[in-house]
């Protein structure tokens, strides 16, 4: 079978925007699992600050190649079977970037107490999490330049989804089966929700990209 070209290989400067623009998602992920760690070892400080500032900071930048992005498609007249798709993907993968930076400001402003017993929970959550949208930003990225690597990349963003489930479900088991007040349980169930909510999203944009892919195909 002959390898399908790239969506956009005559067009460097688009693939290139496209590429920054994953690097954005990929980099608010990594920089989130830096800033729950930081939660999770000081509690709110100045490093977590910056941290949350850095996400801010990508989630401005994704925005603006975004937008970027959807107007080179409008104004070359690309990929007129396939825009929609394409302006309907960009949407969602900036979405998560979006849940990254959320989670940052409720960590700021509510500051859940974890307590030690579930820390490293949370920080393997976190970590599952993180690991799925990067997958997920693959798949991506092979729709655009190798379509058939996509479905590899989405049987890895369906395995990291279902261990994220998994994780929560025991943190939120263990958190309502201890002797917490009930409010501290429904703030820990809350946060763990919010973290997994980036996986679940990811599982979703695969899904996505599943149905994207066959009709590139076809």
């Amino acid at each position: 079978m002959s390898k399908s070209p790239a969506l956009f290989r005559k067009t460097r400067n688009l693939e290139g925007q496209i590429d920054d623009f994953l690097d954005c998602i990929s980099e608010s992920g990594l920089i989130f699992q830096k800033a729950i760690k930081i939660y999770l070892d000081h509690g709110m400080c100045e490093d977590f600050e910056d941290s949350k500032n850095q996400v801010q900071q990508i989630e401005t930048r994704g925005d603006n190649l975004r937008r970027a992005i959807e107007t080179q498609l409008y104004e070359q007249t690309l990929i007129p079977d396939l825009r929609a798709d394409v302006l309907k993907l960009l949407e969602d993968l900036d979405n998560l970037i979006n849940i990254t930076q959320a989670n940052c400001f409720r960590f700021a402003i509510e500051k859940p107490d974890i307590p030690e017993d579930y820390k490293a929970d949370f920080m393997e959550l976190t970590k599952t999490v993180v690991i799925c949208v990067d997958t997920v930003v693959m798949s991506a990225r092979a729709f655009f330049r190798n379509i058939e690597a996509v479905r590899d990349h989405n049987s890895k963003v369906l395995f990291y989804e279902t261990e994220a489930d998994i994780i929560s479900t025991k943190l939120k088991t263990k958190a309502f089966s201890s002797d917490l007040p009930k409010v501290e349980m429904f703030h820990l169930r809350y946060f763990i929700e919010r973290i997994d909510e980036l996986a679940n999203e990811a599982e979703d944009i695969a899904d996505t990209l599943a149905i994207y892919t066959i009709k590139r195909s076809i």
